[in-house]
């Protein structure tokens, strides 16, 4: 080969290298009702594809389902227990041939299953919500496991920021895209939302696209080793008023979570927030009525309050406290704001509740944020840099996760 050729051959390897680190790839994220559980949808299987769906986990390591629910097991591969793969998942364990895995269970009891590998099938994107063609990920490891949860969810999708068995990090070592995945998750059960995979800081939900990007505010995540998305919290604000509370009680930052459907706090930081909150809702005309059960669901929410009479739009939630949370930032604090359709839930015609949960005096996390103060937001995990990205809420834009 000629020197010409040879520099001709290296900046085009250069070039599609270039061009697939930026891929990006999508697939839908569907809320389900009663539970307020994400789940998502792909292919497993080459000749007879089966699609499965699976909850979304950001502390599950390797990827589970039920595989009676697979139309056929012919091109399911057992992984062997000398194998590197077997090695790498955690938990793992052995029958004496091959590879078993068991861990908990973010819903119910631990599962325990086969490490096994099969082809899955996934979207194609440009930063949008459309997906534009289907790839397949030809080794994608999993555990067959000995059962299942509720109809319509297989197994769990395990979303953790340690180790190689996690399906995004699958997905970004074979396709060799940037370490990194955000989720947009929709507020209702009409439509859907979007798990995008790799590809660069563009997301092309209207109005944003093209030059005209979504702004995005970083904040570092701690500890990523212990499978869990941490963020040091440095303050919690109500109408921009701080909190008082002991210093101690933040220490322990806050774990964003995809299963919990109500952030939990610790019982003093609760409290503090109720109470500031109830201060603001009163003054607008709202008036506490006692503990509510949420409608269709079981969470039983302490701090309610009877809107009629108040004077605020009660649509849109347009005048209810905004709620913050202090984080550190590249130059000093930033502010993640949640407004009222994240703040409060509406259990009755009337009444609304602080969407809120008191953990208890001594919980694992003295703060978990759940998933309906994450929904219409866009929120970004990227290993490359160990930092968090989320958007302002989109329903400011008068747009949301939600694609019909």
């Amino acid at each position: 080969m000629g020197g010409f050729t040879r520099v001709i051959f290296f900046i085009s390897m250069f070039a599609a290298t270039t061009l697939i680190s930026e891929a990006q790839y999508l697939l839908p994220i569907i809320k389900h009702k009663p539970s307020n559980q994400y789940y998502t949808v792909f292919g497993i299987g080459s000749a007879s594809k089966s699609h499965v769906t699976l909850v979304l986990d950001l502390e599950t390591n390797l990827t589970w389902l039920n595989c009676r629910n697979l139309k056929s097991l012919s091109s399911l591969r057992l992984v062997t227990c000398r194998s590197s793969t077997c090695k790498s998942v955690p938990g793992n364990g052995c029958d004496g041939k091959f590879c078993l895995y068991r861990q908990p269970n973010p819903l119910g009891k631990p599962v325990n299953g086969r490490v096994v590998q099969d082809k899955a099938t996934l979207s194609t994107t440009d930063g949008g919500t459309r997906p534009l063609s289907e790839v397949s990920l030809p080794r994608f490891t999993f555990s067959c496991a000995t059962q299942g949860l509720s109809l319509p969810v297989a197994g769990v999708l395990g979303l953790s920021p340690a180790g190689n068995s996690p399906f995004w990090r699958q997905v970004t070592a074979a396709f060799n895209v940037i370490p990194k995945f955000a989720l947009c998750l929709p507020s209702s059960v009409f439509g859907i939302g979007h798990f995008y995979i790799g590809g660069v800081n563009s997301y092309n939900i209207p109005p944003f696209n093209g030059s005209n990007r979504m702004p995005m505010t970083m904040t570092p995540l701690k500890n990523i080793d212990s499978g869990k998305y941490l963020i040091s919290v440095t303050s919690i604000y109500v109408d921009g008023v701080p909190l008082r509370l002991n210093p101690s009680l933040l220490e322990g930052g806050a774990k964003i979570s995809t299963v919990v459907p109500y952030t939990v706090l610790q019982t003093d930081i609760y409290k503090a927030l109720a109470s500031a909150f109830t201060l603001k809702a009163t003054k607008i005309g709202m008036y506490e009525v006692p503990a509510m059960q949420e409608y269709l669901g079981t969470t039983i929410f302490d701090t309610c309050f009877d809107e009629a009479g108040s004077t605020w739009n009660k649509e849109e939630f347009m005048n209810v406290p905004v709620i913050e949370i202090g984080l550190p930032g590249r130059s000093g604090e930033v502010k993640w704001r949640f407004h009222g359709a994240n703040t409060v839930v509406r259990v009755m015609e009337t009444v609304i509740c602080l969407a809120f949960i008191d953990g208890g005096e001594k919980p694992h996390e003295p703060m978990v944020i759940g998933t309906h103060q994450l929904q219409d937001y866009m929120i970004q995990f990227d290993s490359s840099t160990s930092r968090m990205a989320f958007s302002q809420s989109l329903l400011l834009h008068n747009t949301s996760c939600l694609t019909m």
